[in-house]
């Protein structure tokens, strides 16, 4: 390297990685504009630039070195997006349906190549080939398209993570085809060898990864929490592979591994641009192995060859998905979706190269033609997916007029006759199950439908109401009391099929409130259209959600933002995207007189010089021209406090005062300037660095719950008369008892030392640990933390060293 830095040229492989990169780049541009997947526009990028047609690229090692971080990345990413529970609950698409897929290919393949005259061994081996389909295409394009919670999305997914743990199985059986290899002795090892890694990782899922990730975090560095999320993809991957398991699966069980973490969402924020670079360099690679000249020399061959892996595809697939319950119409998508070949199918063909394996026992016209009807296969892999979903709808309404004269007298199931005034929840997706979470509770009646057979035998195993069918028919809706229902809430589909929901609940009940749900704000003009009264954009709601707080701390009254809110939301967000014409007036204006202008709502953190000091002392008046309107402490609020009141993390002072008066004050308020007052901690927090105050947790497994506590007045430096009120006590719960109720969070746990509750610290946002005090009036709390044993007492105000 330095001698071509010395020489003032580039490395030798530098105008090919430029030439890679570039060409990823146009392509993507362009498929934009013609509104194309990226990933046809990458294949076809590697044909072009590919030794066998320019020649741009000749280097085939360095693209395949990428192509390979690029799947590392790309199953990685996919794997955070999901989670143990969620695998749990396909755990039958996984193992039934991918077991059944990949056994009819195979036997398929080798019965039809049988009747050709073709080895039985070659056409086993080829029945592998055949049977794998592309698991970053076909996730790739289900992402973009939103459908991957749709029903075929999730067989989709079932059937792939099997083909990724067959491809196993089959590595270690090629060597015996070709007539080397271990024998089933060797085979066992290696399987189970295999099991005990995956049983390992799943464990580090739920024991170790989530502690390994808050340690990283609580260091505020972003450097080091990317290097150690990389770290985490690469090492698992590389750990499962010594195992003889794909790298892709390894890579998408460390996925698994974040997924437990509530980092997840942190660290594919962190991945997703490398994953994205990388990914392309993957499908590029994918084209540059296309030999155009042997495609048109061979073109009759190469379209039997795709026509035959079409057939042997969407049959097996299509019976596979049906055997499992499921509709005509989610086998029809499904069959479409996996009808190419995979990536990993490359693999395995090197495998059985080195054995004296060949596709059909073709020799190199039998590699070259599989090759070719791969890459073609993967090309039309969007375009057969756009043509299942068409096809399933059309079986949907031809199924639908064969018996809506059947379904004309059916009469509404037993358990939902009579109810009325209720929320119809539209599909039982991940949003779906939260709202239906608020909704038990709430007292509020509702009815869910949902086409999934996995999702409806989960309501109704929890006793939930639940009806199958599609919400976008109009007889299910009926069936469901659409006439009577208040609200009708479509949480999880995607936009074609949200759409076409309340387009039918509106026609059904003129007066009956319509929410959707969307993650695209491109989306929420046509779902208004359609009829929902109002399309809720995910990523604008945030931005509402940035600028109500925003006006909150410029003192404009809680009606007045209101009123901004639903402004802004009526407008179709226009005011957020900037679509407004020049000359229109603003949506939202606020009056911001001098009292909005010149006070500010600081939230005292621990370790800072004003915690724990009392106003008398900090002189905030005489010396720094502040003064202080209100603080809020819990759910206290005091007005116009006095000179004894001192400051405790967490609290929240309303200031008054000019922006030099504030630079001045600002040392008094940041974390860890020194000089905390002794009852800095609002139960200790003083004490505490900064970084732990600032992470919220929820800890399930650090409180013990069966062994009493005791506070020993021995080893408190200080104590108070109230201290005679402490006695042993048993924690009331694992966590914070009413944070765990409502699913909230918190930063650190206290202990009523008179009767046990434990409840979240001053500086968690709900304080759950202050609010007791007030309602019981039991004075000393006690810190969880481990390596803690410092109390406090609220009547005094003091802090008791521990």
């Amino acid at each position: 390297m330095n001698h071509f830095l010395a020489a003032g040229g580039p490395p030798p492989f530098f105008a090919e990685a430029a030439a890679l990169i570039a060409a990823g780049a146009v392509v993507a541009y362009v498929c934009q504009r013609f509104r194309l997947v990226p990933v046809v526009g990458f294949l076809l990028a590697g044909v072009l630039i590919g030794p066998n047609a320019s020649g741009l690229v000749r280097d085939q090692g360095l693209v395949d070195a990428a192509a390979e971080v690029g799947v590392i990345l790309l199953l990685f990413t996919i794997g955070i997006e999901f989670s143990l529970e969620r695998l749990g609950r396909i755990k039958k698409l996984i193992f039934a349906g991918g077991g059944l897929q990949v056994g009819l290919a195979t036997a398929l393949t080798t019965l039809l190549l049988a009747a050709f005259g073709v080895d039985w061994r070659a056409g086993v081996f080829t029945g592998f080939l055949v049977a794998l389909s592309s698991t970053a295409i076909v996730l790739k394009v289900l992402g973009d398209k939103g459908e991957t919670n749709r029903p075929h999305g999730q067989v989709a997914l079932g059937l792939l993570i099997f083909q990724d743990l067959a491809i196993i199985v089959m590595v270690l059986l090629a060597p015996t085809l070709g007539g080397a290899g271990g024998g089933a002795a060797g085979i066992a090892l290696a399987l189970a060898k295999a099991g005990g890694i995956i049983a390992a990782v799943l464990l580090l899922a739920r024991r170790v990864m989530p502690k390994v990730l808050e340690a990283v975090a609580r260091t505020c560095s972003p450097e080091i929490f990317l290097l150690a999320v990389i770290a985490i993809c690469f090492g698992t991957a590389y750990l499962t592979s010594l195992a003889g398991v794909s790298l892709s699966l390894g890579a998408f069980l460390a996925g698994l591994l974040v997924s437990e973490s509530r980092f997840s969402e942190h660290a594919l924020g962190e991945i997703l641009p490398l994953q994205i670079l990388f990914s392309a360099a993957f499908f590029i690679s994918v084209g540059m192995l296309l030999d155009v000249g042997f495609l048109v020399r061979e073109l009759p061959f190469v379209a039997g060859a795709i026509a035959f892996v079409l057939a042997v595809k969407v049959v097996t697939t299509g019976a596979s998905v049906l055997a499992l319950g499921y509709r005509l119409p989610v086998a029809a998508a499904s069959g479409l979706a996996l009808a190419q070949v995979g990536e990993f199918s490359f693999v395995l063909g090197r495998v059985g190269r080195e054995a004296g394996l060949s596709p059909a026992g073709l020799a190199e016209s039998g590699s070259q033609t599989f090759i070719a009807a791969t890459v073609v296969l993967m090309v039309l892999t969007p375009p057969l997916m756009q043509a299942g979903s068409r096809l399933a709808r059309r079986i949907e309404r031809k199924h639908d007029a064969g018996r809506a004269e059947d379904l004309d007298d059916a009469a509404p199931p037993e358990h939902l006759a009579g109810v009325e005034d209720h929320v119809i929840v539209a599909g039982y997706g991940q949003g779906a199950r939260r709202l239906v979470r608020v909704l038990s509770g709430s007292r509020i009646p509702y009815v869910i439908t949902t086409l999934s057979p996995e999702g409806a035998a989960e309501a109704e195993a929890e006793g939930l109401p639940v009806l199958r069918g599609d919400a976008g028919r109009q007889r299910t809706l009926q069936l469901a009391g659409v006439e009577r229902a208040k609200v009708v809430v479509v949480a999880d589909d995607e936009p074609e099929m949200t759409r076409r929901i309340a387009a039918v609940a509106r026609t059904l009940n003129p007066t009956a409130r319509i929410l959707v749900r969307t993650r695209r704000v491109e989306d929420v003009e046509r779902l208004t259209a359609a009829g929902a009264d109002r399309a809720v954009a995910e990523e604008l709601e945030a931005v509402v959600a940035l600028f109500s707080d925003v006006l909150r701390d410029y003192r404009i009254p809680a009606a007045e933002i209101d009123a901004h809110e639903e402004a802004i939301r009526r407008g179709g967000y226009a005011a957020l995207l900037g679509d407004r014409a020049a000359g229109d007036d603003p949506v939202v204006v606020c009056d911001t007189d001098a009292d909005c202008l010149d006070t500010r709502t600081v939230t005292v953190r621990a370790g800072a010089p004003a915690a724990g000091l009392s106003l008398a002392r900090l002189n905030l008046e005489g010396d720094y021209g502040i003064s202080l309107r209100e603080a809020r402490r819990g759910g206290e609020t005091f007005h116009d406090p006095g000179g004894d009141f001192a400051p405790r993390p967490g609290d929240e002072l309303l200031l008054a005062g000019t922006t030099d008066a504030f630079a001045r004050a600002a040392a008094l308020f940041k974390a860890g300037g020194g000089g905390a007052g002794p009852a800095g901690g609002g139960g200790g927090d003083a004490v505490e660095e900064e970084e732990e105050e600032m992470t919220d947790r929820r800890v399930g497994a650090d409180v013990d719950t069966e062994h009493e506590v005791r506070l020993n007045p021995g080893d408190l430096s200080t104590t108070c008369p109230h201290i005679a009120e402490a006695r042993a006590v048993v924690p009331s719960a694992r966590g914070c008892e009413e944070c765990l109720q409502t699913g909230d969070t918190w930063v650190h746990l206290r202990l009523c030392m008179t009767c046990g509750h434990v409840g979240c610290c001053d500086s968690s946002k709900n304080r759950h640990a202050s609010k007791h005090y007030p309602a019981t009036g039991h004075p000393i709390i006690r810190s969880l933390e481990r390596g803690e044993g410092w109390a406090w007492c609220y009547p005094d105000e003091k802090f008791l060293g521990g």
